[in-house]
Formats: C-alpha cells, structure tokens, sequence
C-alpha cells in the first residue's frame, strides 16, 4: 500500500532530520570492541573452566561441580555476545584467526 502525500512528507523530514544529527547512529551503534573483548574473554573463561573442571574431578566432585557450572555460564555469556555483534562482525572475526592461523605457518615450498 502507497504511502499518502501526508506520510511522505513526514517521512522525508524524518530522514532529514536524521541526517543532520552527527551522534544518532553512534548512539544506536553498539559498541562493537567491548562486545568482541567480551566475547573472546568469555570464551577463554569457559575453556578455562572445562580445564579447572577435569582437574578438579580428581579432587572433589562437588568443586568440579561448581567449576561446570562457571563453564555454562560462560558460554551463556559468550552466546549473548556473539548475538550481539552479528553475523557481518562474526564473519569479520573468523577472518581476523583464520589471518592470525595462517601468518604462523611457513610453507615450504
């Protein structure tokens, strides 16, 4: 359905009001490095976690309990991250190890 001559017009001041405000796209902008920084950190901690979990199995498994359940966590917080930055900004992130794996390898030939 066409939008009336009214709407239009709304729209179009809309728009050009928009586009004279610098700070409205930062300020719907996540911040897209803290959300990285998390991620990876939160990551780390959930792989740390697994580790301090196997470990602990030998000790108490009621520890190694509490250490599962950080693990979980971290993941849950990891999960909500990479929502948050999106599928380009994943894509983006892939690009940037898959670069940092392969400066590491020397071929030889």
């Amino acid at each position: 359905m066409p939008l009336s001559e009214d709407e239009q017009r709304i729209l179009r001041q809309i728009e050009e009001q928009l586009q004279r405000d610098p700070g409205f796209a930062r300020d719907l902008r996540p911040a897209a490095g803290t959300s990285r920084r998390s991620l990876l950190l939160s990551v780390a901690g959930g792989v740390v976690a697994v580790c301090i979990c196997v470990l602990l199995l030998a000790v108490s498994p009621y520890l190694a309990f509490v250490a599962f359940v950080v693990a979980m966590a971290a993941v849950v917080y990891a999960e909500r991250h990479a929502r948050a930055l999106g599928d380009e900004a994943m894509r983006q992130v892939a690009a940037m190890r898959r670069n940092a794996s392969g400066a590491g390898r020397h071929d030889g030939t």
